[in-house]
């Protein structure tokens, strides 16, 4: 992870140089005949090639469980608990509340796991250039992680509310600390990501500081 935040970061720094220069300084070229951009690809190419890495190892990780979501959200948002009336088709506990849960519930899962999936699968088809680091491919990995995880929250969700139609009345207020506890492996896991979401929403949005003064430049 430190490549994609050190890679960010020099990215900004480049442009303020590049900024604080006249148009015609910065094309010029050094005693090796290469212009200021083609040192900086050349100086950066370690880092692109394992920050590459990283996120191609990780979104194709992410790919498979949002893939896994959508399949489950799929099959729960297809399924109605306690099956549909017989004289008009519709479901029999229509007018439950947990039944509106688990109806709302699947298709958020879906929809955020299809969303998730498109995410990850955008950045394994990225070109994974200098530019790129700066905002795109961040921009893509939160988007992602952030889907994934409200889908298998939804997913939980879903699973709780259509739990709660095949229990006995009397013993429902007893398992609702057993729903509690199933989201207990996913509220870990966001937590334990935490720190990524930081660092890469910092190093996003953070810039290089300014100059306080004008700079005139005299030919």
């Amino acid at each position: 992870m430190e490549y994609n935040i050190q890679d960010i970061h020099d990215v900004h720094v480049f442009q303020l140089v590049k900024n604080s220069m006249p148009p015609n300084f910065y094309e010029r070229y050094n005693k090796d005949g290469k212009t200021a951009k083609q040192v900086f690809i050349e100086t950066h190419a370690p880092l692109v090639k394992e920050g590459s890495k990283w996120l191609t190892k990780t979104a194709e990780s992410c790919s498979v469980v949002a893939a896994l979501a959508a399949a489950v959200a799929f099959t729960t948002s297809t399924s109605i608990p306690g099956g549909p009336n017989q004289n008009n088709g519709i479901p029999l506990f229509m007018k439950e509340p947990a039944y509106k849960l688990y109806a709302a519930a699947s298709l958020v899962a879906l929809c955020f796991s299809v969303t998730a999936l498109v995410s990850f699968l955008s950045i394994l088809t990225s070109r994974f250039e200098e530019k790129d680091f700066v905002v795109d491919l961040p921009r893509r990995l939160l988007v992602g992680l952030t889907t994934l995880f409200t889908s298998i929250a939804s997913v939980l969700i879903s699973f709780c509310a259509g739990h709660y139609f095949i229990v006995e009345p009397q013993l429902r207020f007893a398992f609702y600390p057993i729903y509690a506890a199933t989201c207990l492996p996913v509220s870990f896991f966001a937590l334990v990501q935490l720190p990524l979401y930081f660092d890469l929403s910092l190093a996003m949005c953070r810039k290089v500081p300014q100059r306080s003064y004008k700079v005139f430049f005299h030919e």
